[in-house]
């Protein structure tokens, strides 16, 4: 039999992957995977740390240049 404190954690757990699928549904990530990543950018061709690829699958671009590029839209 599950508690209030079980049900609250399942609730949270559930609301917060149904929060990163939609983000990965609207930066066009669904169905990606780290290996559909850039090992370099495409924009200053320095390297794209592993980390940013394992957190971003399908990312082309390092932290700094995508920020630029979101700062000009």
């Amino acid at each position: 039999m599950t508690d209030i404190y079980d049900r609250a954690t399942q609730a949270e757990e559930n609301a917060r992957s149904d929060a990163l699928d939609k983000q990965r549904r609207r930066a066009g990530l669904d169905g990606k995977t780290p290996d559909d990543s850039a090992t370099v950018c495409s924009e200053c061709e320095e390297p794209i740390p592993e980390a940013r690829r394992q957190a971003l699958p399908g990312v082309q671009t390092c932290v700094d240049c995508q920020s630029l590029i979101e700062a000009r839209s």
